[in-house]
């Protein structure tokens, strides 16, 4: 069991490290895009950069609950029955599923409504993790036997919401962006441009922060 905490324990923390260190880069190469004096084709692999290193949290994001889970039910932190934990697996494989075809189905018509279904899915995930660790900060300790989890359930459900957040506000970003790849750069599309990212960075530093207290908490707090 403790060789397999182990394994546990590390994926947890390379997911955490892909995260934090992918959203970093995604956001170094976020001020590229929208960089005055830079040309559009320019801007344009900037984007495509920053698009392929986003890849890396969102993969983390959507599987970093499985580990999570598996090491408190491993070590009895959690009380949930096996289905339970092998439905976690099953979820956390659905959201890779989603990352993945919204990133690689460039153009295709199945798109639109899956990253819909995905926003929608996103809800359900936040909604869980607040409901359970809610029920056990309240007094109910049935599932989560211990107030910390329930903590960092609270703090993974923030970071999803900024995830959302991010997706809302940077809504006017792709025709702007689209705009621009046309017409050429500009002061006024230059401007909608980095009013977009301006609008998101509160987001990013939340989900910084976040990621770091996760893992203080993680590491500081349990001892199997």
């Amino acid at each position: 069991m403790a060789d397999s905490y182990l394994v546990l324990k590390l994926l947890h923390l390379i997911l955490f490290v892909y995260w934090l260190g992918g959203d970093l880069g995604t956001f170094y190469a976020s001020k590229y895009v929208a960089k005055a004096g830079l040309t559009a084709q320019q801007r344009s692999t900037a984007l495509s950069i920053m698009m392929g290193v986003d890849q890396g949290p969102r993969i983390c994001m959507a599987l970093i609950l499985g580990p999570g889970i598996q090491m408190a039910y491993n070590v009895g932190l959690m009380s949930i029955p096996l289905w339970a934990m092998v439905a976690t697996w099953l979820l956390c494989g659905l959201w890779l599923t989603m990352v993945l075809a919204i990133h690689f189905g460039h153009g295709k018509a199945f798109v639109a409504p899956l990253t819909r279904f995905d926003f929608n899915f996103r809800l359900v995930i936040i909604a869980l993790c607040l409901y359970f660790a809610g029920q056990s900060l309240l007094g109910d300790k049935s599932i989560i036997l211990v107030d910390f989890l329930a903590w960092k359930l609270i703090i993974f459900a923030a970071l999803v919401a900024c995830g959302l957040g991010i997706r809302v506000m940077l809504k006017p970003f792709v025709p702007a962006f689209m705009q621009m790849m046309q017409q050429g750069p500009n002061p006024q599309i230059d401007g909608e441009l980095q009013a977009c990212l301006a609008r998101v960075r509160p987001f990013v530093y939340l989900i910084w922060l976040g990621l770091l207290v996760n893992t203080a908490l993680g590491m500081h707090l349990i001892n199997p």
